[in-house]
């Protein structure tokens, strides 16, 4: 993991946002096939894979941390556990990805709910998928976006007290 400037992991945040939109768009159109349940096994095939490419591209993937030297490893750990993220730096199962899918499972069952309504139900449903998918990978984005802020900060406190110690 390379150390990066505000404007890098700002920059980071933009294009990762941009994946977010284009894969949540692609959740609601899953959404709007008239069938119940097909959408879930989409939704969790989708928010797997984006959450795994979010992690790569902020230097945060399981193999990625397990690269680390011991102390910035336990450093990213710890900061990951202030967060409670669940997503950051483990390997994805399907109990991580349903932790995460709980964070909004009121609208994901109103989306089943409203598949059965008879034309509308499945624009509702699209729409209820594009909005929890988008909601989550953001949140999923800005928890990575914090860890780096966080790394950043403490290693710039570390040097700038090494520097004046010497």
């Amino acid at each position: 993991m390379q150390a990066m400037t505000l404007s890098e992991i700002e920059q980071l945040r933009v294009e990762c946002r941009s994946m977010v939109a284009k894969q949540s768009m692609v959740s609601g159109a899953i959404a709007m096939v008239p069938i119940p349940g097909l959408d879930v096994g989409a939704d969790v095939a989708i928010m797997s894979r984006m959450v795994e490419q979010i992690n790569q591209k902020f230097g945060l993937s399981a193999a990625q941390i397990n690269q680390l030297n011991p102390q910035l490893k336990q450093r990213v750990f710890v900061i990951v556990s202030s967060l409670s993220s669940s997503l950051i730096g483990k390997y994805l199962s399907k109990e991580l990805l349903l932790l995460a899918f709980k964070r909004v499972g009121v609208r994901l069952a109103s989306k089943q709910a409203a598949k059965f309504v008879p034309f509308l139900g499945s624009a509702i449903a699209a729409g209820i998928s594009y909005g929890a998918m988008r909601m989550l990978g953001n949140a999923h984005i800005d928890d990575c976006c914090q860890v780096l802020i966080q790394l950043q900060s403490s290693t710039t406190f570390e040097h700038e007290t090494m520097a004046r110690d010497i």
